[in-house]
């Protein structure tokens, strides 16, 4: 399958959910999902514009305690519309985004494996090469975050991973 870009290395993002919504767990049973209901338009222009096919995910458990990486996933379809933005009932519907003209993006991510064990955002706060992490940054509360290839090799590290796709 073309990516909608040309040609680029992989890129590496963070994607959170909260394990009683969709856990890791989750993903690992269904195999891969669609990544619906973001309703910010920073985090959607990331999702519309720039996460790209066989681009990693660290899958990461927010609101939860402990909050952490929990495991890894790939993105297995590019940016599409989020169909729920025009289903009336749902909690992601906007009755103002027209379906000639979508204003929510979604992708798909398949699983690719959980952590040996999770990584808390208290053992990143305290690994020196996660100082910079998006995650880390007091206010940062985007639900889909890039990270940096130096981030994404010291996480997989710390979770006893490695990329296997």
């Amino acid at each position: 399958m073309a990516t909608k870009k040309s040609k680029r290395p992989r890129r590496y993002w963070l994607f959170k959910s909260e394990p009683d919504v969709y856990s890791i767990d989750d993903l690992e049973r269904d195999g891969s999902t669609y990544w619906h209901g973001v309703r910010n338009y920073q985090a959607r222009n990331l999702l519309r514009d720039e996460i790209l096919l066989d681009d990693g995910v660290l899958y990461y458990h927010s609101n939860a305690k402990p909050m952490a990486v929990v495991g890894l996933a790939r993105v297995c379809k590019e940016g599409y519309p989020d169909q729920t933005q025009f289903e009336v009932g749902s909690k992601y519907h906007d009755p103002d985004s027209d379906p000639a003209d979508p204003r929510w993006f979604h992708v798909d991510v398949a699983f690719v494996a959980k952590a040996a064990a999770p990584v808390t955002r208290d053992e990143m706060k305290s690994e020196p090469k996660l100082a910079d992490m998006m995650l880390l940054q007091r206010g940062s509360r985007l639900s889909v975050q890039p990270v940096t290839a130096a981030e994404w090799r010291v996480v997989l590290k710390m979770a006893g991973l490695k990329e296997s796709w």
